[in-house]
């Protein structure tokens, strides 16, 4: 659900971002009518400078969403046929989907069992002489473990593409994610932290000559408008989502600190629930909370629970695209990548945005804490057995509620 109603809480809240940013919006959006620059002009060019500055790297190129990002830092790097690239496969399909797009296969890794991100124990032993690229997600927003992962790349000759779809201002140490890597994508879709009213992307990268590549393909491989030096694709940016998106920048900072204290919140409330937490990095990981994530053996029947008291959750995400119908060509088979099937079977997102209240967080608490309490012959008598899931090993409890990392820069030195 997308929009706010008196008596439910939405898993995002779109409306009540827009209301204070209303006015400044639909002057943007009017000035560019005005002017009838309607892709790659002014806006597109402030937003790209000042969106490199915010990630702390060279370059930002805009497109049009995050998936065309994905397949042009793909063609930048020249991975085609024959070329495999290594991801997990507890990610939205686009990650695979770009892959596909350009030809190549790919190869998926298990993940780390806390923090749902590629497992870089198990990186090295998929790595074949196919292999081209590593493309590591920030998944719900925390950053991946590049540090392992950067240093097998560089051992193996292989690039690495951040997919920071989810992650805008989410940082590992002092550095931004979006300048680690060879290059990253980002995706600017509309419940994105920071999101445009349709559809956008962008690709950071500290190289000139992969980003005069990216820009290249983005606009039908020409450089000079019926001049075409490579077959390329319409992956531009329409002006008015950077408008929008220049005015919502100047308010990410604020908005991804807001969205850590919601989630500090939310995991001190249910630290002794039977919920398992997302995992706080630190000094080391700074998240953003794009997605506040949490795990339970019985899923389908919190959620059930939670839709009677008005609390709207999600599933990111379902089917691990191992186990989705358009890579069964792959010939894996349920087992193959336990840990992401795991996170697939009980995942559960609650709602999480800026504009959460106290109330709102307390109602979620106390309902998670109510579930707890009815007991499972209650819920079994209420709820019936249709929907109960558990892969039977949810291995032993943790210790979930860290404190946060202090507060960022905005603009971290560049590498």
């Amino acid at each position: 659900m997308l929009t706010s109603t008196s008596t439910t809480i939405p898993l995002v809240d779109l409306q009540a971002q827009y209301i204070p940013l209303k006015d400044e919006i639909l002057a943007a959006i009017a000035s560019v009518l005005d002017s009838m620059h309607l892709y790659q002009g002014p806006q597109q060019r402030a937003f790209e400078e000042e969106f490199a500055r915010c990630c702390g790297c060279r370059e930002a190129i805009g497109v049009s969403n995050g998936t065309d990002a994905l397949e042009l830092a793909l063609r930048a790097l020249g991975v085609g046929a024959g070329d495999e690239v290594i991801t997990q496969p507890n990610t939205f399909i686009a990650t695979a989907e770009a892959i596909s797009a350009v030809g190549a296969v790919p190869v998926f890794v298990d993940v780390d069992d806390r923090t749902a991100g590629l497992d870089p124990t198990q990186l090295e032993a998929r790595i074949t002489p196919h292999a081209r690229a590593i493309i590591p997600v920030h998944l719900y927003s925390r950053p991946a473990d590049l540090g392992p992962i950067l240093a097998i790349a560089r051992a193996h000759s292989l690039a690495v593409i951040e997919d920071a779809c989810q992650a805008h201002g989410a940082q590992l140490g002092d550095r931004r994610v979006g300048a680690l890597g060879d290059l990253a994508c980002f995706s600017f879709y509309y419940s994105k932290n920071l999101g445009a009213y349709g559809e956008a992307g962008a690709v950071t990268t500290d190289d000139p000559l992969l980003a005069e590549r990216v820009r290249l393909y983005r606009d039908h491989g020409a450089r000079v408008r019926y001049h075409h030096e490579v077959i390329g694709r319409n992956a531009r940016r329409d002006e008015i989502q950077s408008a929008i998106l220049r005015i919502k920048l100047r308010h990410l900072e604020r908005w991804n600190e807001e969205r850590r204290a919601h989630a500090l919140r939310l995991s001190e409330g249910l630290a002794a629930s039977a919920l398992e937490l997302p995992v706080f990095g630190g000094a080391a990981v700074y998240d953003i909370f794009h997605l506040y994530v949490v795990h339970h053996p019985q899923r389908q029947r919190l959620r059930a629970f939670l839709a009677e008291r008005g609390i709207a959750t999600g599933i990111h995400y379902p089917v691990p695209i191992h186990l989705q119908p358009a890579y069964a060509w792959l010939g894996h088979g349920p087992g193959t990548f336990p840990v992401a099937e795991r996170w697939a079977s009980q995942c559960l997102s609650l709602p999480m945005y800026v504009e959460l209240t106290a109330g709102q967080i307390e109602r979620m608490v106390t309902a998670v804490h109510e579930f707890d309490a009815a007991g499972s012959p209650q819920l079994l008598a209420t709820y019936g057995q249709q929907g109960v899931e558990s892969d039977g090993h949810l291995g032993h409890r943790r210790s979930r509620v860290h404190r946060l990392a202090p507060r960022r820069g905005a603009h971290p030195t560049r590498r």
